[in-house]
């Protein structure tokens, strides 16, 4: 029998990975639900070609065109709990979550409730409400399977020992197209610049949060929660090449570590066949080619917003809730021209160091939290 997959979020950089993936394994894949935000015609075309038996639109606005693009045994859903009402609603047996940002919680949240498998690829479903994420998961029996790189390598990698033999993970990151500019050019690169990705091909907002070392600061917190590991015994050390990507630490001295290609598409392939191996068009890099192989500390003056990542993993409560918001609606300011990109951490350090925090947060104190946080990163503009 296929696994039954619905993708969150099936137009974005994850999502297209994630049917090319697919496309490939039609014989063991069946995907069943598929959602976007807007790009309803995409959406449409993509639910014809795969036979998607449901569909969602984050935007009520276009639902009469999403419907009228898809063939009429397919379900439509529209509007605000669009994305829920399709989990819901739909059988299936795997979830791909790969919106970005803290969108993805609510469907998440659903497909956990459901039992369901869930590859996540939305890594703010855990920074932002891992306190109730992770304790439903082993409620409900739901494998968290991480779709992320470096959390599918440290997934991986943990299956050759047992929990209490593990002494630190260690999270390697390509040090963005800022790892070797100054502070000084740093603070005042362009756009183009932040979205100049040396090896990965990603979305907009991740690029950027690569760039600023933000999203190894959400991976610190996302690691903590999903392996139950303390931050203070999480590294991070720069690795440009990309082809480690990540290790794991044993209490016998011994390291295990995943190396592969910078291609998502192996992790996304590793989450929807789990527990087994499948062939994957396009194999392991040319080690021949391979010379040299590095790994350094981070440089926190570069990159402060790694402090941010321990500091709020350290607090816990909804302290990942604000740290994410902020970054968030400091980003959507930097993409529309209305900070420069040295002014993305310092407005997300000077909310994150004003949240109040909560420290046995319910899911609408987190969503408050969210709220809050987006609005002072509103406020300080005004008043700066």
């Amino acid at each position: 029998m296929r696994k039954r997959v619905i993708i969150l979020g099936s137009t974005g950089s994850i999502g297209r990975a994630a049917l090319d993936v697919a496309d490939a394994l039609r014989d063991r894949v069946e995907i069943v639900g598929l959602s976007a935000h807007a790009r309803w015609r995409e959406l449409a075309l993509q639910a014809c070609e795969f036979g998607a038996k449901a569909v969602a639109v984050s935007d009520e606005a276009l639902l009469d065109g999403l419907r009228g693009g898809v063939g009429p045994g397919t379900r439509v859903f529209a509007g605000e709990s669009a994305l829920v009402d399709l989990v819901n609603d739909t059988e299936a047996d795997f979830v791909l979550s790969a919106i970005v940002g803290a969108a993805g919680l609510a469907p998440t949240l659903a497909a956990v409730d459901r039992g369901l498998d869930v590859g996540l690829a939305n890594k703010e479903s855990l920074v932002v409400a891992g306190s109730l994420l992770m304790p439903l998961a082993r409620e409900r029996g739901s494998r968290l399977i991480p779709v992320d790189s470096e959390h599918s390598a440290i997934f991986q990698c943990l299956q050759a020992g047992r929990e209490n033999e593990v002494r630190r993970l260690c999270l390697t990151a390509s040090g963005g197209p800022f790892r070797e500019w100054s502070v000084e050019r740093i603070r005042d690169a362009t756009l183009a610049d932040a979205l100049r990705h040396p090896t990965w091909d990603m979305g907009p907002k991740i690029t950027i949060d690569s760039a600023t070392m933000m999203n190894k600061a959400l991976e610190v917190i996302e690691a903590s929660l999903l392996f139950d590991m303390p931050a203070e015994r999480i590294d991070v050390l720069i690795h440009p090449e990309s082809i480690i990507h990540s290790m794991v630490e044993f209490v016998d001295g011994s390291v295990i570590a995943q190396l592969g290609a910078p291609d998502m598409r192996t992790p996304i392939q590793y989450a929807m066949t789990f527990p087994e191996r499948l062939p994957k068009n396009g194999g392991a890099p040319d080690w021949a080619r391979i010379r040299r192989l590095t790994l350094d500390p981070p440089d926190l003056g570069r990159f402060p917003a790694l402090r941010l990542g321990y500091e709020a993993a350290r607090i816990g409560g909804n302290a990942g809730a604000a740290l994410n918001a902020a970054n968030e609606a400091a980003v959507e300011r930097f993409r529309s021209g209305g900070v420069r990109f040295g002014q993305i951490v310092e407005l997300t350090q000077a909310v994150f160091d004003n949240h109040h925090n909560i420290q046995q947060p319910t899911l609408e104190d987190l969503l408050r939290t969210d709220a809050w946080a987006r609005e002072e990163v509103a406020a300080c503009l005004t008043h700066s």
